[in-house]
């Protein structure tokens, strides 16, 4: 028969009793350490310029080249202060007419005559009916003067606004401000817009965008494709003089604008043009 505790016993007994259940109960679970993976950082390319470039700007007031490498993400440059300011765009807009006038339905396709009204003009090519596509090879400004007047401001505006194409102010005659009104772009921004037309980034119909690069092309032999718009701004002083479009290769596709201040319009039209391809050729990108 077991014997009784006395009550002192009793409460020593209980308390024990008691600290035993405590030490028992199991602590929480310590939350975890969350270890956040380390980012590596991609390195922006460093625009490379090229001062050698100097020598197809020989004789010219001034020059500027830019071209995007796409594939590498790389710029190259000579004289990249002159590629971050405004230019008059002259006839390199017809690039963005052609897209406006495409997408509104003003001209429907690249085979759309639009018919010469018979006065004389300057230049033996533009005295006859053209179509978008050859009035786009031989730059024919009453075409594009006649697509300007059809579109209208307003349309016209709201496009150029849509693209962010230069500082957007289309302020001026509707069928001249391209050529002597206060519209401007800079080569880079050149560069940038024809980087989004190429890689169908722009906010138009991607059957609009791939005519207009159709109808860009100069030449598309084994190798390359290339293809291109002058600009000769000649009612502005100084004149400007633009070349800008895009080579394509086998494996890769540059962006370009070529931009020469000019003091002379004489003999000087495809001065732009020929010093790209003299740069094109130098970079061996063209044989």
């Amino acid at each position: 028969m077991s014997k009784l505790l006395p009550p002192l016993s009793k409460s020593i007994f209980l308390i024990a009793l008691l600290a035993g259940c405590a030490s028992t109960t199991p602590a929480p679970p310590a939350t975890p350490t969350v270890v956040q993976p380390t980012k590596t950082a991609v390195p922006t390319p460093t625009p490379e310029t090229r001062t050698e470039f100097a020598q197809y700007f020989h004789g010219l007031t001034a020059g500027a080249f830019v071209m995007y490498d796409m594939n590498n993400d790389q710029y190259i440059y000579y004289n990249p202060e002159r590629c971050a300011e405004s230019f008059i765009p002259a006839s390199t807009f017809k690039i963005m007419n052609s897209l406006a006038g495409l997408e509104s339905g003003v001209i429907p396709d690249q085979d759309y005559i639009i018919k010469w009204d018979g006065t004389p003009q300057e230049f033996v090519e533009w005295n006859q009916d053209h179509t978008l596509k050859t009035a786009f090879q031989h730059s024919v400004i009453w075409y594009y003067q006649e697509l300007a007047r059809r579109l209208g401001r307003e349309q016209m505006q709201e496009y150029v606004d849509a693209a962010q194409y230069g500082n957007q102010n289309i302020s001026g005659q509707i069928d001249t401000f391209w050529l002597e009104g206060d519209l401007r772009i800079s080569p880079d921004e050149q560069v940038e817009f024809l980087r989004r037309l190429y890689t169908g980034d722009l906010p138009f119909s991607q059957r609009a965008m791939d005519t207009v690069k159709d109808i860009m092309i100069i030449e598309d032999v084994g190798g390359y494709t290339f293809g291109g718009k002058t600009g000769t701004a000649v009612r502005v002083v100084p004149h400007i003089g633009w070349f800008v479009g895009y080579l394509k290769t086998d494996d890769n596709v540059y962006i370009f604008a070529t931009n020469i201040e000019l003091q002379s319009i004489e003999g000087n039209l495809g001065k732009a043009r020929a010093i790209t391809e003299n740069i094109l050729h130098d970079l061996e990108l063209m044989p």
